[in-house]
């Protein structure tokens, strides 16, 4: 089966499997006794409804309408697919819910309406709209898109936007604005050419001349070519852009051009295009997955060139999903009635503004940048960044409070800022953080247990993906059946079985190595070459000699047993006295690190800092800042038990020997995870008003416990163990772990490589 097969079919699994769909409804009040199901339903859901009654803002109050959008197709428009029917345009539209929750914290109702009539549609999506806060217009063909989005805004009292026309044109207005203020042009005087004329097209135009572009100084074409004023039949949007110059072609348009705004097909600009443009050229080629122009063959042909695209894998990435969510947001958190031109434009302001302030750690780690600055490859914020959330609806709300369509004001812009940041607490963003700053730098990967179907599953999408390069380790034959049974062709992939007679050589340099370190341990010349046969050993050498960059194995061994060849060929890194282990769970209040999880059974004081200390760095390399409680069943001296004084002398240590890290306890866990506990009980703990992100246990019983109970109770993601302290990238997966952990752990392991890569060139 082809590349492209076995895409598709992983595309349909993830979307059946393991319950069809990507959205579901969860409730969010109790519902466990008959006291609680009668003031869900009847007779106590009575009194909301009577209040309701009698003001219908009080929905509000009462009900999830100011929180929920609808997201409305008809499926005339879909991605690129065209007219596929109102059925066919459901997945996508419930990945557009999926978006607005994980961005923005909304939930979402998605409706595909049956019908190709704008009256019939605009009826349809009326009569439902007093269920919603907001109303979200996906993939509805030109023109009729523009009639729907203009009537709807007209006839309901609630937030309209069709994303496709104005997500792209506040994400690419933000990133003009910006890269004429890097090559010192003013929008007033720039000439613009804008192939397409399609939706997005028509709003990026308008919302370019709301800031200031003039309308003599824009050319724009279509499939027919240049939109004149002498061409019949232009329909009224694009009667708005057609020029009087006495041009036909693209070629023409680009001459001289200081921008060129692309919505329309691939390849269709020429390096001869691009070299008679003006002086420091702005190119934003947004077609997708295809450019206009390909970006390296743009960067090749002019230096001096600023550039956009609609792809990730390059700078500047214009994606809608640093628009829509927040917009929304901010128009609910106001009750607007509308989305305005104002709001739009403080849109695009806040994003513009962003660009140029400090980028965080996290960002820049999640790119694999050293510092991503402001500059021609970087004029608009990247996806990732956590900021989004607390800029962008702000202003939003603000321009609807000041041009008088938001309904309910907001007085304290701090606390809302908090609940901001509050709300994305719940979303595995630490994962794709991960994953993505892999991607940057992959690295050789050993899987030691490849003749498993999970870990070769595994393997196989961390290859995909382009997290790392796996090399197998395994009986040769099984792992070549197994390939064959999930599609995993790739003939660039090395399979090694270190007991075959292929590997021989490889075994007794292994061996040699090995005893040469180990010979005063006891270890003879001919153990050394026994345990090359043994995968764990002979993938650890390989990585302790350069032939592989990481490793990962312990899927089919207990913990313990894999541990062991790790600790006596790899070994520790210089100045560690002790390995120790931490999980991540991605828990619904955020990232939480438990440590030690998996290696030291009862450590004493002094190893119990340490293990914190490797926890607090392997936290930063997260991008995050840590927040350490040191975690007993006591609190402050309670008790005078040994194993609460423990936890306290390892405290006073790094107080003292470690006066910058937010650390202190010992803390019961109830305490360090509610703030206004600790506050209020412990005022003056370094850890009073701070959001707990690290939790130090005293023995391996209680830390293994609870990130397990954690993980089964809850259904959350756990990335780990993670070991600290080991010389090279080495990680031991859970017995049993699932693919999807294995993929992360492959992640933590390309990253540690990067890290410990940094360290050598230091």
């Amino acid at each position: 089966m082809s590349n492209t097969s076995r895409k598709r079919r992983e595309a349909l699994v993830y979307h059946a499997k393991p319950k069809p769909g990507k959205i579901e409804v969860v409730p969010t009040k109790k519902y466990a006794t008959q006291r609680d199901l009668s003031l869900a339903y009847s007779p106590g859901v009575a009194e909301p409804c009577l209040e309701i009654e009698k003001d219908k803002e009080n929905a509000y109050k009462y009900t999830t309408k100011g929180n929920l959008v609808a997201v409305i197709s008809n499926g005339t428009a879909v991605l690129g697919l065209g007219d596929i029917g109102p059925e066919a345009s459901k997945p996508v539209m419930e990945g557009k819910g999926l978006l607005f929750k994980i961005f923005a914290d909304i939930d979402v109702f998605d409706i595909e309406v049956d019908t190709k009539d704008v009256d019939k549609f605009i009826e349809t999506v009326k009569n439902i709209a007093p269920t919603f806060g907001g109303i979200n217009l996906e993939d509805i063909k030109a023109p009729e898109a523009f009639e729907i989005e203009q009537r709807l805004k007209a006839e309901l009292d609630i937030p309209v936007m069709h994303d496709d026309q104005h997500g792209t044109a506040i994400i690419s207005a933000a990133a003009l604005l910006n890269a004429l203020e890097l090559a010192k042009k003013k929008i007033e005087k720039v000439k613009i050419v804008i192939s397409g004329a399609g939706a997005a097209a028509v709003s990026c135009t308008k919302l370019y001349k709301a800031f200031g572009a003039k309308a003599e100084n824009i050319v724009m074409l279509d499939s027919k070519g240049v939109i004149r004023k002498d061409r019949d039949n232009l329909s009224e949007e694009k009667e708005e852009f057609a020029t009087a110059r006495k041009i036909d072609t693209l070629e023409e348009a680009m001459k001289n051009a200081d921008v060129f705004v692309g919505l329309s097909i691939a390849n269709i600009v020429s390096p001869e295009m691009l070299k008679s443009m003006a002086k420091r050229p702005i190119v934003f080629a947004m077609a997708n997955p295809n450019p206009e122009i390909d970006y390296d063959l743009a960067m090749k042909t002019r230096k001096d060139i600023i550039m956009a695209t609609g792809r990730s894998d390059h700078p500047n990435q214009v994606n809608n999903v640093l628009g829509f969510p927040f917009i929304f947001r901010g128009a609910l958190d106001v009750r607007a009635s509308k989305i305005n031109e104002e709001m739009k434009k403080a849109a695009v302001k806040a994003l513009a503004e962003l660009a140029k302030e400090a980028v965080p750690e996290q960002v820049n780690i999640a790119y694999g940048e050293t510092r991503l600055n402001f500059g021609p490859d970087y004029i608009i914020p990247k996806p990732f960044d956590p900021r989004l959330i607390a800029k962008v609806p702000p202003a939003v709300a603000k321009a609807a409070m000041d041009s008088g369509v938001a309904r309910q004001d907001i007085q304290d812009w701090q606390k809302y800022e908090e609940e901001l940041l509050e709300r994305m607490g719940n979303e595995n963003k630490i994962t794709r953080l991960l994953i993505n700053r892999a991607k940057t730098n992959p690295k050789r990967i050993v899987f030691a247990e490849a003749d498993h179907l999970d870990v070769l599953k595994a393997a196989q999408i961390v290859k995909d993906e382009g997290i790392g390069t796996p090399i197998l380790l395994g009986r040769r034959e099984v792992i070549i059946e197994l390939m064959g049974e999930i599609d995993f062709e790739d003939e660039d992939v090395l399979i090694i079985d270190p007991k075959s007679d292929e590997e021989e050589e490889h075994r007794k340099n292994y061996a040699h190595k090995y005893w040469e370190t180990r010979h005063r341990s006891g270890v003879t010349k001919y153990d050394a070459e026994k345990l090359m046969r043994e995968r764990n050993y002979f993938a650890a050498m390989m990585v302790n000699e350069g032939d592989a960059d990481a490793l990962l194995s312990g899927y089919s061994r207990a913990y313990p047993t894999v541990v062991k060849p790790m600790l006596e060929l790899v070994g520790m890194a210089k100045g560690v006295t002790r390995v120790a282990a931490t999980n991540v769970m991605n828990t619904s209040r955020g990232p939480l690190f438990i440590s030690d999880t998996s290696i030291n059974i009862d450590p004493p004081a002094k190893d119990l800092a340490k293990i914190a200390q490797m926890t607090a760095r392997t936290v930063q390399l997260f991008g995050m800042e840590p927040v350490i409680a040191m975690i007993s069943y006591a609190n402050f001296g309670s008790s005078k038990d040994p194993r609460a004084r423990k936890v306290k002398d390892a405290v006073s240590y790094l107080h003292r020997f470690h006066p910058e890290l937010s650390v202190d306890g010992e803390l019961q866990v109830d305490f360090a995870l509610n703030r206004e506990m600790l506050q209020g009980k412990f005022p003056f703990s370094k850890l009073a008003g701070k959001k707990v992100n690290t939790l130090i246990y005293p023995d391996l019983d209680s830390a293994n416990s609870t990130y397990k109970l954690i993980k089964e109770l809850n259904d959350v993601d756990s990335i780990g163990p993670i070991m600290m302290g080991m010389k090279k990238p080495v990680h031991i997966l859970q017995l049993g772990a699932s693919v999807e952990e294995m993929v992360n752990m492959a992640a933590v392991a390309v990253v540690d490589a990067q890290e410990k890569e940094k360290k050598l060139k230091k």
